[in-house]
């Protein structure tokens, strides 16, 4: 029997359940059982404790058939459990070091208390960390064992589920449950306590509470919060309420949360009937001589405790008033150099949204390109009411293929189709300062697997994140509808690092579908638009963006390389769209050492022609993985990378899922990687298969289709997956026999 049961229910939180688990699993020391509960999730919870389920037996896994709330998944999770005490950690919070073994260590030295009382602390998006406020009261209590009545103010200490252990006998012999009742958490919390009849505390931070931006109980308003008036209600009728003083310490505990929901978590309908319930409740029960704790929760009290809406709104006006002129100042003083835009664009979102107008736009307006444009043609092929148009650079627009509908950035028409354009389909983010429209669906496609550290993870980062705005980017995020992904490990860093309220989609990268609807004569005639000459290996080499170095370095030396190689190789070099022209790859090409094909307006294409991808850290190898055709990394410089930017994973481990093929650490290794056939031999592909398996796990050559018919066309399921082992990538070139067709493009 383990000494702790840790039971974590999971409900819409694919991005944090995994690091929350583990939190629990890399404890130094402890004897526990993770009892993970999927509260019938719709995205891959389930998913998620099942593989961790299969690496470590201590994970006990539970599966609930309906969705019951919180409550009822930690009352299956509490049936389940086998150990000596029970703990609850909700699945985005986290567990600090040590937890268990402190844990341990102070239930040994207290005799096996019936409860331990134990700190937390709050962090944001913005790692911003707020103290519990119950520290004094833990540290004041030392080793002490006690009662509720012995020392009334524990009833004052924070009143959650995941921040006490509580022998699983007392659980039982009470029958305690949450149930499906909001808020239970109060009830529960300050039962447990009043019936233990030893109590000890331990004054260090266990528990890591994430304050979420959304998704949560406390940031979805509503007037389910009036529930809250309702457990207080049902403590202070409770006979086993310890006396005065435990009265007046669950007193200033309610005054703290009721001042939590009032100011926060309301919609304005709800607002006037909490306000006349908890003014009810506040002075039916308010303690002889009982003063808020800090002026703002006494001001609030005074307000609410006249339990009437004209008078509370009375009271809290002049601070409101104050605050809504600091805003104001602060919009002045942003400028007016935009404004003649933002007025027109101000007009223009007055005028009616057109439900058939979707406004694309890709890596930051450099044309008809990635997932887009691959969602693009699938519209116009099977929903052609809808009109598509590309915002565009004035610089690139050139480039744009003939006949596409287009707006350049910052134009009068830009202003007008973005205010009323009923889809917005983007890899990036659009130019300005948008507001988005209750009527407007928001498609964020992204443009890569995250291998390297994106979004709030940046903020630990210098040499990348030190000039960016991480409000803007929460702002972004905030007004998307839906975020796609190609496989979970997308999913679950996407829905951690952009913490917001959009739907995770998971219908794989459009741009990849050309991976499996192509067909030889596609490869062939790829090849010969690029001059490949039959019989000829070409490797494709895409170094990416290094965050540290102002100006394009090449990490090879390719004039070596392409002589190491020697005849029937050809080495295209497709340099990261963030360098413009380089002189020292120009001069490469110009001398026939390499094809520079850094301007190719379709890296799919590159891919399609290439027999191998030779790559350090880019994202295209997660793309290319779908073609199944050898991956090489070189990667001298890992180290620094990894310091600098951030990664979620070892790429060099050679663990399977992990690493993708061959590693080479300079010119000569690489060549002879090539020579002597390790590039493709069993290792390697055993490699690639692996790697393919956990990252193309939604790309199947459907994924345009699924994004059309869910988003602009409202079908639901989504179109169904292919399996892995019946799909048919593209043909490598190695295959073909036959000459190519005489077409010029693909």
């Amino acid at each position: 029997m383990p000494r702790f049961s840790v039971v974590v229910p999971a409900h819409r939180a694919q991005g944090f359940l995994r690091p929350c688990l583990e939190s629990v699993l890399d404890q130094s020391g402890g004897d526990v059982e993770v009892i993970a509960v999927d509260d019938a999730s719709p995205d891959a919870c389930g998913a998620i404790i099942a593989d961790l389920a299969a690496a470590d037996q201590r994970v006990v896994p539970v599966r609930l058939d309906r969705t019951g709330g919180t409550g009822k998944a930690r009352d299956a999770g509490a049936a389940r459990a086998t150990g000596d005490y029970l703990l609850f950690l909700d699945a985005d919070d986290l567990m600090a070091p040590g937890t268990l073994a402190a844990l341990a260590a102070r239930l040994t030295r207290t005799g096996d208390p019936d409860v331990l009382l134990y700190d937390h602390e709050r962090f944001t998006v913005w790692e911003n960390v707020q103290e519990s406020g119950d520290g004094d009261f833990l540290a004041a209590a030392g080793t002490r064992v006690f009662t509720a009545a012995d020392l009334p103010d524990c009833l004052a200490c924070y009143p959650a589920a995941w921040n006490r252990a509580v022998r699983r006998d007392l659980w039982t012999s009470h029958a305690f449950t949450f149930g499906d009742a909001p808020y239970a958490d109060i009830t529960v919390a300050t039962r447990v306590l009043t019936a233990a009849p030893r109590i000890a505390c331990l004054d260090r931070v266990c528990v890591r509470w994430r304050r979420r931006r959304s998704g949560s109980l406390t940031t979805t308003r509503g007037a389910h919060h009036l529930a809250v008036i309702d457990r207080y209600a049902e403590l202070f009728a409770d006979p086993d309420l310890p006396g005065d003083a435990g009265r007046a310490a669950l007193y200033g505990q309610m005054a703290a949360m009721l001042m939590a929901v009032g100011e926060d978590r309301l919609t304005p309908e709800a607002t006037p009937d909490f306000v006349r319930r908890a003014g009810r409740l506040l002075t039916e029960h308010r303690p002889a001589g009982w003063a808020a704790p800090e002026p703002n929760e006494a001001r609030w009290v005074r307000a609410a405790g006249t339990g009437s809406y004209g008078r509370y709104r009375a009271a809290l006006g002049a601070r409101a008033a104050a605050m809504h002129l600091a805003k104001k100042a602060r919009a002045r003083r942003n400028g007016l150099a935009r404004a003649l835009f933002q007025r027109y664009y101000r007009m223009r979102l007055r005028r009616p949204v057109d439900p058939d107008l979707v406004l694309y736009a890709a890596y930051w307006n450099r044309g008809v390109s990635c997932n887009p444009a691959a969602i693009y043609r699938k519209a116009a092929e099977i929903a052609p009411h809808l009109r598509g148009v590309w915002v565009v650079n004035k610089r690139d627009r050139d480039a744009l293929p003939p006949g596409v509908d287009h707006v350049i950035v910052n134009s009068r028409r830009y202003w007008d189709v973005l205010a009323r354009a009923g889809y917005l389909v983007n890899n990036a983010n659009f130019t300005g300062n948008v507001v988005k429209r209750p009527e407007q669906t928001y498609v964020q496609t992204h443009h890569g697997t995250p291998l390297k550290h994106m979004g709030m993870d940046l903020r630990a980062r210098p040499a990348v994140g030190k000039g960016m705005s991480f409000g803007r980017l929460l702002d972004h995020a905030d007004q998307w509808d839906y975020s796609l992904v190609s496989n979970q490990h997308s999913a679950e860093v996407f829905d951690r690092v952009y913490p917001s309220g959009y739907r995770t989609l998971p219908t794989g990268y459009p741009r990849n579908d050309v991976f499996y609807t192509s067909g030889p004569d596609d490869v062939r005639r790829a090849r010969q638009a690029l001059g490949i000459a039959p019989g000829t290996t070409a490797i494709l080499y895409a170094p990416t963006h290094r965050d540290y170095q102002r100006e394009f370095v090449l990490p090879l030396d390719l004039e070596r390389l392409a002589r190491e190689l020697g005849p029937g190789y050809t080495l295209l070099v497709r340099a990261h769209y963030f360098y413009g022209q380089s002189p020292q790859l120009e001069a490469l090409h110009a001398a026939g050492a390499v094809v520079d094909v850094s301007g190719h307006p379709c890296v799919e294409e590159l891919c399609l022609a290439s027999d191998a991808l030779v790559t350090d850290f880019s994202s295209l190898m997660f793309d290319y993985a779908n073609l199944d055709r050898p991956i090489v990394i070189h990667a001298a410089d890992w180290a620094a990378y990894r310091a600098a930017r951030g990664v979620y994973f070892d790429l060099l481990s050679g663990r399977p899922g992990e690493t993708p093929g061959a590693v080479a650490a300079d010119e000569v290794s690489l060549a002879e990687l090539f020579r002597g056939g390790a590039w493709d031999d069993g290792p390697a592909n055993a490699l690639r298969a692996a790697f393919r398996e956990r990252f193309c796990g939604y790309d199947d050559g459907l994924a345009a289709e699924r994004v059309v018919r869910r988003v602009f066309l409202h079908e639901e399921p989504l179109v169904p997956y292919r399996p892995l082992p019946d799909r048919r990538p593209a043909p490598s070139p190695a295959s073909l026999t036959t000459p190519a067709p005489a077409v010029p493009t693909l």
